[in-house]
């Protein structure tokens, strides 16, 4: 450079080029290594500054109670569309009609097939009732059989005891006139002793034979008297034996009335039970053809449309994506960091759609991302060969946004292990993972500190 500027001032002698100087520096040291220095000073001082290690992964937004998630609105009927209410995207509240049905099978195409069915089963149960008078009727039947039997036995017994003491006093007639009969016939064999003697006359003979013959015909009667009596008192026995049957005839056959009544009643009853049955499926299936939204929402993805289209029972008639829900973040992890995840561990998320600026090491210095705490993992591995993790809001952090809807989309950011920044390079380098941590809890709330997905 010197003799560049000798060269110079020789072709043109007296002239002095200060641009020369000022571009070329040429007297001026260098302060180059000195900023050298102190950029690698500083780059040194840096790999020891505090690094959070975290995992990032893709979630979308949901709800982790299952009423409040989109559903679907299924014909619990079949039947026609006769008229829709809605259209989709319409706002609805709990209870509003969302299209109406019409029949379509033949068993349930009367019109008054509710009504009908009421008045049959009106008449079964008033038959019922009768079929209960009938067996008050019996009973009283059978009670005065009873004791129509208790009567006619007592009045027979009574006649075959007077009857059993009659032939007791028949009885003794007849010994009486036996008795009678054998001493007048001693009388009569001494009388003719005497008056084969000629001591005693021919009439007073006579007279004794008579006598004889007067207690052998008392001994006939009271004999004869003695068979009636007998004959009675078995008359009597056969009667009440006879009365006895008459009567058990009649009360058996009132009480197979009463069992067949009893089983005719129980029928009527097992057929009330049927038509109740088929009275109030018929009345809830005359509901049924009004579809109701089951909750405040709004509809969305209408499969069936115009009308006098026929669905089938169970098929899909509407989505309807409920109102308010609570807001809840489903995120899918690696296998590999499965062991990180623990139930109460901090996330921090960055919505779709919301404006953030996210320094992964440094979370304290990120703008526009929202906390939130693991509520659920799965132990399952998903179709993807992810496990799914579900995170709900954190009620310390500042709230969601309200203007989310189901299905955002979100990266959340898993705060692990604080370490320097020299290890953390050192660690995806040679592709080792972040480091185990188990956050430990704290006193006030009982709550786990930084988590890991």
């Amino acid at each position: 450079m010197e003799h560049v500027k000798e060269t110079i001032a020789r072709q043109a002698p007296g002239k002095q080029f200060s641009s020369f100087d000022a571009v070329y520096m040429i007297n001026r040291s260098s302060k180059v290594k000195y900023w050298m220095l102190g950029v690698l000073g500083t780059l040194v001082v840096c790999l020891f500054l505090p690094w959070t290690q975290n995992i990032r992964s893709r979630g979308a937004v949901t709800t982790p109670r299952q009423e409040q998630r989109p559903q679907e609105l299924n014909a619990i009927i079949g039947g026609r569309i006769v008229n829709w209410h809605v259209k989709e995207g319409d706002l609805v509240k709990k209870g509003d009609t969302i299209l109406q049905l019409a029949e379509v099978k033949v068993d349930y195409l009367d019109p008054n097939l509710v009504p009908r069915t009421k008045e049959q089963l009106t008449a079964k149960q008033d038959a019922v009732e009768n079929y209960k008078g009938k067996i008050t009727t019996i009973n009283q039947q059978l009670v005065f059989l009873k004791e129509g039997l208790e009567i006619k036995v007592r009045e027979l017994e009574n006649k075959i005891q007077q009857q059993q003491f009659k032939i007791r006093s028949d009885s003794m007639e007849l010994q009486a006139a036996q008795n009678d009969f054998a001493f007048k016939q001693e009388q009569y064999k001494r009388q003719r002793v005497l008056y084969d003697s000629g001591v005693a006359s021919l009439l007073s003979l006579e007279q004794r034979s008579q006598a004889v013959q007067d207690a052998l015909a008392k001994r006939t009667s009271a004999e004869i008297k003695l068979t009636n009596s007998f004959q009675e008192l078995t008359r009597l026995q056969l009667e009440l034996n006879g009365e006895r049957q008459q009567y058990l005839e009649k009360i058996s056959k009132a009480e197979g009335e009463r069992f067949t009544t009893s089983s005719q009643i129980a029928t009527g009853m097992g057929d009330i039970a049927k038509l109740e049955n088929l009275y109030t499926s018929y009345d809830i299936r005359n509901q049924l053809y009004y579809v109701v939204a089951p909750q405040d929402g709004q509809v969305t993805k209408a499969r069936k449309s115009g009308l006098n289209e026929v669905v089938k029972e169970g098929e899909m008639l509407v989505e309807i994506v409920p109102s308010n829900y609570q807001y809840a973040v489903e995120v899918f992890v690696k296998p590999v960091d499965l062991p990180l995840v623990a139930p109460g561990q901090k996330v921090r998320f960055v919505f779709d759609g919301f404006p953030a600026i996210v320094f992964s090491g440094w979370p304290e210095a990120s703008y526009g991302t929202f906390g939130g705490l693991i509520t659920a993992v799965e132990s399952s591995v998903s179709a993807n060969g992810l496990f799914r993790v579900l995170v709900t809001e954190d009620p310390n952090d500042k709230p969601w946004p309200k203007t989310l809807r189901m299905g955002t989309g979100a990266i959340d950011i898993a705060l692990l292990k604080d370490v320097p920044i020299w290890y953390e390079l050192w660690r995806n380098i040679n592709g080792f993972p972040p480091d185990y941590y188990v956050p430990q809890k704290t006193e006030a709330d009982g709550k786990k500190g930084k988590s890991s997905i």
